[in-house]
């Protein structure tokens, strides 16, 4: 638009001042961005940009506080099953114990003495519980839930039931029980709130009976509880077998003590932790059961062998299961690991400032601003020719 000559307005110089603006507002965003290497700096940058940015920071920091969780929990369990290493050298010793005591060759008196080193030994396996720790945290005498097979009349019926072993899994405390109808292979477990029903049929034998020999297992997945059932003679920790329908009615009862959850995600959902329970250690508790163990005659040196072998067996399974839990931690942390590398990555994508286009631009704008500066200039000496026309 055509302007006349006058000297109240400089409509030129207000041009080329709105344009020197944008200018060194855009370089001043451009300096900003390559100084801190960040594209979005704050809410105007880019307002949807900033929303997306700050959910995979916070989705990041927490996988990141995982990793640490769960190295941190292996090294939990790894103070454990160092414990439960020296358990398991105690309880061979008194095998042997047993088995020499067992011999015609050794009187009483001699068993006397065998007596006194089995009982200090059981005391010192009580004592190793009670004091393997870790962070304040007594985890031999009870860690997490677990079965009480004490209470729990699938197991207490093993002869009847066949029931060798009951592992959970972030299994809710409570009681639950089975129904077991027979002739149909299907086995129902529930707490009255959640229940499952799964199906045996292939895993059984003709009979729908676990075959001799062998052992199956149960999974109730969306419970948390699997349940191990023997065959004849497949296992040292049952004397009985499983037949579709002899469960019917059973409990399994879940106690829970401190600890056993590891948050190894970044979330409050199941998935994002592990549960892991330790029974009670201890040889006066009921798991190992040690106390009955006596070896001041030739009878009870015999008895205390079977039981002696179960304890033996009974340590040996739950540094097992240490062992798989430390493994599983192992691959969490590399797949944890992985995630936050794939979340940093998509994070910098939107957040991060591309340099060469960032240097580009400003050397664009920093040649914009030049000339806009030389322009304000030039355009502020227009108003001059309207004075030299009053001054003629």
């Amino acid at each position: 638009m055509p302007n006349a000559m006058n000297v109240n307005h400089n409509f030129g110089a207000i041009n080329v001042r709105r344009h020197l603006n944008t200018n060194m507002k855009d370089q001043s965003m451009r300096l900003e961005r390559l100084s801190s290497g960040m594209r979005i700096n704050s809410a105007e940058d880019d307002a949807a940009g900033l929303t997306i940015s700050e959910g995979f920071r916070a989705q990041i920091t927490g996988l990141t506080m995982g990793v640490r969780n769960a190295e941190q929990g292996s090294n939990l369990l790894q103070v454990a099953e160092g414990s439960l290493n020296e358990v398991s050298s105690m309880l061979i010793r008194m095998r042997e114990l047993a088995v020499q005591s067992s011999n015609s060759t050794v009187n009483d008196r001699n068993r006397e003495s065998i007596e006194a080193e089995v009982s200090q030994l059981k005391s010192e396996i009580d004592r190793i519980a009670q004091s393997t720790v870790y962070n304040d945290q007594t985890i031999l005498t009870g860690f997490g839930a677990r079965a009480d097979e004490t209470i729990s009349t699938a197991i207490t019926d093993e002869a009847m039931t066949g029931v060798a072993r009951v592992s959970t899994s972030g299994t809710p405390t409570g009681t639950y029980t089975f129904v077991d109808a027979g002739l149909d292979g299907e086995l129902t477990l529930g707490n009255g709130t959640v229940t499952q029903t799964i199906s045996m049929t292939t895993q059984l034998d003709t009979g729908l009976n676990v075959a001799t020999g062998s052992t199956v297992v149960a999974n109730f997945d969306r419970l948390g509880v699997q349940v191990t059932l023997a065959g004849h003679g497949a296992s040292s920790n049952t004397t009985g077998s499983y037949v579709d329908g002899e469960l019917d009615g059973k409990t399994i009862v879940i106690v829970g003590g401190t600890g056993g959850s590891f948050q190894v995600g970044a979330d409050n959902v199941v998935e994002d932790r592990i549960e892991v329970g330790i029974q009670d250690m201890r040889a006066s508790a009921a798991f190992l059961n040690l106390n009955s163990v006596s070896l001041s005659t030739q009878f009870s040196s015999r008895t205390a062998i079977t039981q002696l072998d179960q304890a033996i067996g009974k340590v040996a399974q739950v540094r097992g299961d240490l062992g798989a839990a430390m493994n599983r931690l192992q691959h969490t942390i590399s797949f944890t690991e992985g995630s936050i590398e794939n979340n940093t990555n998509s994070e910098g994508s939107i957040r991060d400032a591309d340099i060469a286009t960032e240097v580009t631009a400003f050397s664009k704008i920093q040649v914009m601003t030049q000339a806009a500066t030389s322009m304000l200039a030039q355009a502020n000496l227009t108003p001059q020719g309207a004075l030299q026309l009053i001054g003629n």
